[in-house]
């Protein structure tokens, strides 16, 4: 009998050759018994598949059969020795026993067809390793090569523990981690907003996705040096949820409430299943800089991550970065001031150069959403921001100098346009009818999306909605 798993169901007798792969191999065992040997099959299609009546041959000698199962669309099935090796739940038990001098393996369909082979010619395993006992991954399950060119040891863990409950070098259900993609590969990685901060300094990070179709859910695992980096905070940005308009199950927790692993996972809340395609951001994550000058951390994605579209698992590069504690060489700026600019709707910003000089200074400015955008960059000692300034908002600026192409740490203030109307939002000098139909165009809209419009969100809470209708109720027929 076939169950629906994942979509429609590829019986046994329609699968191809490559359909299905041999993905990985733990042919060592684990630290703690060499006995713990496990074979996980990956599935390249977008269908599940039957696996009902297959086997694998090992060194021409059928192991026995799966009597059911089937593997989801892009998805995993792990055949175990035992059910004690990993922590893993089997998908089926076989028992089998490699040598450690190599083992040629092949997948067969019920018919006896070939599917795919690892080592067929057998001689030594193409990769793996005895002492470590990191296991043998495929490098890319989409290219049928059976040669050592497409296989490689495990270079990190998923969280998957052996019999014992010692670390597994290994990725027993999820994506291998020496997967290296394409250049038009599914890509998740990281943006800084510097990649050498200072001693006290908050690091802003956003996990970027290129090249989605049908993103559907991921998960991440972030991991970092608790002795340079300390959690601060994490939110969704607006890639998945395409700007608000879809809901999503959005989470993050440090695994165990302790630093160095941040876990996040979000998915669409949509029936049935539909994802999003192209570029985006997905998570917005600011650490506490802790460490000295010099120190230096990885940010790099943990075994356990995973994205998928709405069938199942998909193939994904996750590139890690590097982040090193930047050298204050440069002086902060000093008595920053904000008054009225010369134009109404607009703030003049002034300040003291720092004793050694600077080359230039970085102008920054809160926006609604509370991220921190630069607005300007300027060789003097003093700045005009116009740019779509709301009367009555209170503005926190940040000023950073420049030199030798090391930034300072950052001077804030806050300034306050207090000229002009408040519900003006076509600058027409008057609060009127026009007001009330522009903000009606851009009701509910949030900031970032397309829709949204910052003269209209008066109340600069990010949401354009009631609160700002009041304040063309308290402003209406007013002039200027």
């Amino acid at each position: 009998m076939q169950t629906m798993v994942g979509g429609l169901l590829i019986g046994h007798a329609d699968a191809q050759t490559g359909d299905v792969v041999i993905n990985e191999i733990s042919w060592a065992g684990s630290l703690d018994n060499s006995n713990d040997e496990w074979i996980e099959l990956y599935n390249t299609t977008s269908s599940a598949i039957d696996l009902t009546g297959w086997y694998v041959e090992d060194d021409g000698v059928a192991l026995a059969a799966f009597e059911s199962g089937s593997v989801p669309a892009h998805g995993y099935f792990l055949i175990e020795d035992s059910e004690a090796v990993t922590s893993v739940v089997a998908d089926a038990l076989m028992g089998f026993s490699f040598a450690n001098t190599g083992d040629g393996l092949i997948l067969k369909n019920a018919t006896g067809d070939v599917i795919d082979s690892v080592n067929a010619g057998g001689g030594a395993w193409y990769a793996g390793d005895g002492t470590s006992k990191a296991t043998m991954e495929r490098v890319d399950p989409l290219v049928l090569i059976d040669s050592s060119d497409n296989f490689a040891s495990c270079l990190s863990g998923n969280g998957a523990t052996a019999s014992a409950g010692s670390a597994i070098l290994g990725t027993p259900g999820s994506q291998n981690s020496v997967y290296q993609g394409s250049p038009d590969s599914l890509t998740a990685s990281f943006g800084l907003s510097n990649n050498s901060p200072f001693t006290g300094e908050v690091l802003t990070i956003s996990v970027e996705v290129s090249n989605a179709s049908d993103l559907f859910a991921y998960g991440f695992d972030v991991l970092y040096d608790p002795a340079v980096l300390t959690f601060a905070s994490a939110s969704e940005a607006g890639f998945l949820n395409e700007n608000g308009q879809v809901s999503t199950a959005f989470n993050y927790a440090l695994e165990d409430g302790a630093e160095g692993k941040l876990v996040v996972g979000n998915a669409r809340l949509l029936s049935p299943a539909a994802g999003v395609s192209g570029d985006g951001n997905l998570v917005v994550v600011t650490f506490d800089v802790i460490g000295a000058e010099g120190d230096s951390t990885g940010l790099v994605f943990g075994g356990a991550s995973f994205m998928a579209d709405s069938a199942g698992d998909v193939l994904a590069v996750f590139d890690g970065t590097d982040v090193t504690v930047g050298s204050n060489v440069s002086d902060p700026v000093s008595g920053l001031t904000i008054s009225l600019g010369d134009d109404i709707y607009s703030l003049a910003l002034s300040w003291d150069a720092p004793d050694g000089g600077a080359d230039s200074y970085l102008i920054y400015r809160v926006a609604a959403d509370e991220s921190i955008v630069q607005i300007g960059t300027s060789s003097e000692v003093a700045f005009v921001d116009s740019l779509d300034l709301v009367p009555g908002v209170s503005y926190e600026y940040q000023v950073r100098a420049v030199k030798n192409g090391i930034q300072s740490s950052a001077v804030s203030a806050t300034g306050i346009e207090t000229r002009g109307l408040v519900g003006d939002n076509n600058r027409s000098g008057r609060v009127d009818g026009r007001d009330v139909e522009n903000l009606a165009r851009h009701y509910g809209a949030v900031f970032g999306a397309a829709e949204y419009a910052v003269l209209v969100d008066t109340t600069y809470d990010g949401l354009i909605d009631g609160s700002d209708l009041i304040d063309i109720g308290a402003n209406f027929g007013m002039t200027i």
